[in-house]
C-alpha cells in the first residue's frame, strides 16, 4: 500500500506543477464563466438606433412601420433604382422595398444592406408585415383582426409528480433536462479526458523504458492503480477548482450587473400598435407580462424543486465510478501498444458504450422512466452517464442504489481484467499487439 501511495503522488505532484495544468485550471473557469456572462452582457448593451428607409410601393404597410426605441423607420417616396442610390448616399442602415402586387398582397420583399443585416431587425420587418397581411385578409373575409388578436391565449402548463402516497410535488420538466444534459455531459467529457491521460501517461512511459525501472520496484498493478487513482486526485482537484472559481465568478458578475440587467431595454417590437386600439394593446401587453413573470417564477420553482445535495453528491460518485472504469481499460490499451496510432484498434470497441450512453441522452430526457434508460442507467459500462440524465427527474431509490452497486462490481471486474493484460503488456516491445494476443495475456498464470 505504501508503495502504491507513492506511486499516487508522484502522479499527482507531477502533473498538477506542470504549466498545462495551471493554465488550463485558470483559463477553465474564466472560459465556463464567460459562456454564461459573455451573452448576459451583451443583451444588456445598447445596439444603437438603427435607422430604416421604407419604399413601400404597395401603401399597405407604411403606417404599420412605426418607430421604436430600437429602430427607426423613414418613408421613402422615390423609384426603386433612385431610392437604391439615395441610401447609398446615406448612412442608415438598410432600405425595405415593398413592390405593388396587382391581384395579391405582396408577401415578398427586399431588404438592402451594405453588409448583412441582423436577424433581430429582419424578425422586426417580417414581423410587422406578417401582422398586417394577416389583419387585410381577415377583414377581406369580413372577420375583425382586433377580436382575433383578443382571444389569443398563452397556456402555462404546471407539472405535479403525484407519488404513491398521494404527496404532490411542484416539478420543472425544463430544468430536469438541462440538469441531467449538462451533468451527462460533463461525466462524457471529463471520463474520456482523463482517462486518455492515463492511456497516454502509461505509453509515454513504455516508450521512454521508465516502466522498465519502476517495475523493479513495485507490483504491475501497484503502477496501475497508483497511476489511475493519481491522475484521478488530479481531474477531481482541477474540476472542484473549475466549480468554485466559476461560481464566484458568476456571483461577483450577478451582483455587479443586477442593476444593469434589470434595467436593460427590452427587446420587444412594436408591431401591433396600429392594429389595436390603446386600451385593448394595454391589456394584452399586461397579460404578456403577467405570463413572463408566470413562466419566470416556474423556472425558480422548479430549480429550487431540485436535490442539490443528491444530484451532486451522485454527480461525484459516478464520476469517480466511471472514471476508474475506463481509466482501467485505457491503462491496459496503453500498455499494448508502443504509440497512440497504434491504439485506434483498441479504443473503438472500448469506447462505444460509453459514446452510445452519450447518443441515448436525448433519448432519456423524454422518456426517463423506459425500460431503455432503466437498463442502460443499471448496466456499469453506460450507467455513469445515463444515470446522470434521469436523477433530475426523479428515480426509485433501488434503481439507483443498484445501478452505483454494479458500478462498484464493474470497476472491480475492469480493474483486475486491466491489470492481467497490463502487467504482460508493459514489458512488451517490437510486436503488433491483436485481440487474439490480448486474451492469450489475459490468460497466462502468474
Amino acid at each position: 500500500m505504501k508503495k502504491t501511495w507513492i506511486i499516487i503522488q508522484r502522479e499527482y505532484l507531477t502533473r498538477v506543477r506542470k504549466k498545462s495544468f495551471i493554465i488550463m485550471t485558470i483559463l477553465g473557469p474564466l472560459l465556463m464563466a464567460g459562456l454564461w456572462i459573455i451573452p448576459i452582457y451583451i443583451s444588456t448593451l445598447g445596439q444603437g438606433k438603427k435607422v430604416v428607409q421604407v419604399l413601400d410601393e404597395s401603401g399597405l404597410f407604411i403606417d404599420k412601420f412605426v418607430s421604436t426605441e430600437n429602430i427607426r423607420f423613414v418613408p421613402v417616396l422615390l423609384k426603386l433604382e433612385e431610392a437604391k442610390q439615395a441610401f447609398l448616399l446615406s448612412n442608415d442602415d438598410a432600405l425595405l422595398y415593398i413592390p405593388r402586387t396587382e391581384l395579391s398582397l405582396p408577401v415578398t420583399a427586399l431588404l438592402f444592406s451594405r453588409s448583412q443585416p441582423g436577424i433581430d431587425l429582419k424578425a422586426v420587418i417580417r414581423d410587422i408585415m406578417r401582422r398586417q397581411a394577416e389583419a387585410l385578409k381577415l377583414r377581406a373575409k369580413g372577420m375583425d383582426p382586433e377580436v382575433m388578436n383578443s382571444v389569443k391565449t398563452r397556456i402555462i402548463l404546471n407539472s405535479i409528480k403525484l407519488a404513491d402516497d398521494g404527496t404532490e410535488e411542484k416539478t420543472s420538466v425544463e430544468v430536469s433536462m438541462a440538469l441531467g444534459l449538462v451533468g451527462g455531459f460533463f461525466i462524457y467529457f471529463l471520463i474520456f479526458l482523463f482517462g486518455s491521460q492515463v492511456m497516454r501517461g502509461v505509453i509515454e512511459e513504455k516508450a521512454n523504458r521508465i516502466i522498465e525501472v519502476i517495475i523493479t520496484s513495485v507490483k504491475p498493478f501497484q503502477l496501475m492503480a497508483g497511476k489511475i487513482i493519481g491522475v484521478g486526485l488530479v481531474g477531481l482537484t482541477q474540476f472542484l477548482i473549475w466549480v468554485v472559481f466559476t461560481g464566484v465568478l458568476i456571483l461577483g458578475f450577478q451582483a455587479t450587473q443586477s442593476d444593469s440587467i434589470k434595467n436593460a431595454p427590452k427587446h420587444t417590437p412594436i408591431t401591433t400598435q396600429k392594429v389595436m386600439p390603446p386600451q385593448q394593446m394595454q391589456l394584452v401587453a399586461e397579460a404578456e407580462v403577467e405570463a413572463d413573470k408566470t413562466l419566470l417564477e416556474e423556472a425558480m420553482e422548479g430549480i429550487r424543486q431540485v436535490n442539490f445535495p443528491l444530484v451532486l453528491s451522485a454527480f461525484g460518485f459516478f464520476f469517480l465510478g466511471g472514471y476508474l472504469l475506463y481509466a482501467a481499460l485505457f491503462a491496459a490499451i496503453g500498455s499494448a501498444v508502443e504509440s497512440e496510432t497504434d491504439t485506434q484498434q483498441f479504443m473503438l470497441p472500448v469506447t462505444v458504450p460509453l459514446i452510445l450512453s452519450f447518443i441515448l441522452a436525448t433519448y432519456v430526457i423524454n422518456n426517463p422512466n423506459s425500460s431503455l434508460a432503466i437498463w442502460f442507467s443499471i448496466i456499469p459500462l453506460t450507467s455513469p452517464v445515463v444515470m446522470m440524465v434521469r436523477i433530475p427527474f426523479g428515480v426509485p431509490w433501488w434503481h439507483l442504489a443498484l445501478s452505483m452497486f454494479l458500478l462498484v462490481v464493474g470497476f472491480v471486474f475492469t480493474t483486475w481484467l486491466a491489470a492481467r493484460i497490463y502487467r504482460t503488456g508493459i514489458l512488451m516491445y517490437g510486436k503488433k499487439v491483436t485481440w487474439a494476443e490480448l486474451i492469450r495475456w489475459f490468460k497466462y498464470k502468474v
